[in-house]
């Protein structure tokens, strides 16, 4: 009895394996054909049968699979994300067959997204550069392409992801690159080693180097973060920011845009704090007094927001911003002392008192004024902002002519446009 039914059993696994090498069989016809419906179909009739078979023959459904899916580059966005999916499952010989088709995948994909991008199609270049990764994980710059191209669609979600996946592989972009200069451009140009010597040998190009590119790490973590801005997700932002300036703490861009991120979450302080480490490592950047001495002035450290409006306009004699800045300074120095001449009687002594302020007063506002006719000096092609002030303080000083010649000028640039 105990015979009988080894036999019997031995009879039905026979069977099932039989079963299983025909609907594999049937579907590797189907796949060689390029027959990728009829596959389909096969693959439905398999899949049943997947959980007996064993390692080898799970390995060829997988690999027949993702080769049906994927159909020769016809197949859909989800078809091919699980076509990488079941080559993922792929184990022993047929890992083989796996890296012959994902060489096809690679070639394929990578052609159509240099297309999409030359086309400015950025959206589907993206995509097409993040499967071109997938089919070969170890070319880790199309991924990096793939979230450059994303955020040039704005497609933040997206982008964020792909750039969390860097920063979790260890990308930093590191490599030799190899350059020469054109003579026809005299530009430089970075090409693959056995290119550049072609060119070189042929005398189009001069002056060979090569050398070791800097890290993109710094970057990844830096577009994390503003990305995270972008969100309005400012403490993930911080987080990030952080994390960037300890990959490349003498990066004032990093530093500047950590100070902006209080600046968007209106901590004055902070923002002024960040912003003067980044003077320490820039001291001749004029944008950077400019933002201090705005925070100054809206604190109302007056005369350190002098200062830094000065320095700006020693370092950028063209910022008009600065030069109203300053002159409002000396304007709204000249208003307290109007206010004070205002809460004055007429007694002798008062009357004393009111002349001396309207020196003050008047002092201050040549000043002002002063200012603006030095920064028009230097910028014949002043802005109209600048003239206003000007012929406005003239008017206060009672300089009636001065302030008729700065109307003129306004109308004339007003009746040019």
């Amino acid at each position: 009895m105990k015979k009988q039914i080894i036999i019997a059993l031995a009879l039905t696994i026979s069977a099932f394996s039989f079963a299983q090498k025909k609907e594999l069989k049937a579907l590797e016809k189907a796949v060689k054909s390029k027959n990728y419906a009829a596959a389909k179909e096969a693959l439905k009739i398999a899949e049943p049968l997947l959980a007996s078979m064993n390692e080898d023959m799970k390995s060829k459904y997988y690999y027949l699979n993702g080769v049906t899916l994927f159909a020769d580059g016809k197949g859909s966005e989800l078809d091919v994300e699980q076509a990488f999916a079941s080559f993922e499952k792929v184990k022993g010989k047929y890992k083989l067959e796996v890296k012959k088709i994902k060489d096809g995948m690679y070639n394929d994909f990578l052609t159509k997204g240099n297309k999409a991008y030359e086309a400015q199609d950025y959206k589907q270049a993206s995509l097409l550069f993040e499967k071109t990764y997938k089919a070969r994980k170890t070319d880790t710059i199309f991924l990096y392409y793939s979230a450059l191209t994303a955020v040039n669609v704005q497609d933040y979600d997206r982008s964020l992801k792909l750039y969390n996946k860097l920063k979790d592989i260890g990308y930093t972009g590191i490599a030799k690159e190899y350059y020469a200069t054109d003579k026809d451009t005299g530009k430089e140009v970075i090409l693959d080693k056995k290119t550049r010597d072609l060119y070189v040998k042929a005398g189009s190009h001069i002056k060979p180097g090569e050398r070791i590119s800097e890290s993109k790490k710094p970057e990844i973590v830096k577009n994390i973060a503003l990305i995270y801005i972008t969100k309005g997700d400012n403490e993930k932002a911080l987080a990030a920011i952080k994390e960037a300036r300890l990959e490349n703490p003498e990066n004032v861009d990093l530093i500047i845009n950590e100070a902006n991120i209080y600046f968007q979450l209106k901590d004055e302080d902070k923002f002024k704090e960040v912003i003067e480490q980044a003077l320490e490592k820039d001291p001749n950047n004029a944008a950077l007094h400019y933002n201090v001495g705005v925070v100054n002035m809206n604190k109302g450290n007056i005369e350190d927001a002098k200062k830094s409006f000065e320095t700006v306009l020693g370092l950028d004699s063209k910022n008009s911003d600065a030069a109203l800045n300053l002159s409002n300074i000396y304007i709204e120095k000249g208003n307290v002392q109007i206010e004070e001449m205002g809460k004055l009687g007429l007694s002798k002594a008062d009357n004393i008192k009111y002349e001396e302020l309207k020196v003050e007063k008047n002092a201050l506002f040549q000043k002002a004024a002063d200012v603006l006719t030095d920064f028009i000096g230097k910028n014949p092609e002043a802005s109209v902002d600048v003239l206003v002030q000007l012929k406005n303080i003239y008017s206060a000083l009672g300089e009636v002519e001065k302030s008729k010649e700065v109307a003129a000028k306004i109308d004339a640039i007003d009746g040019g446009q």
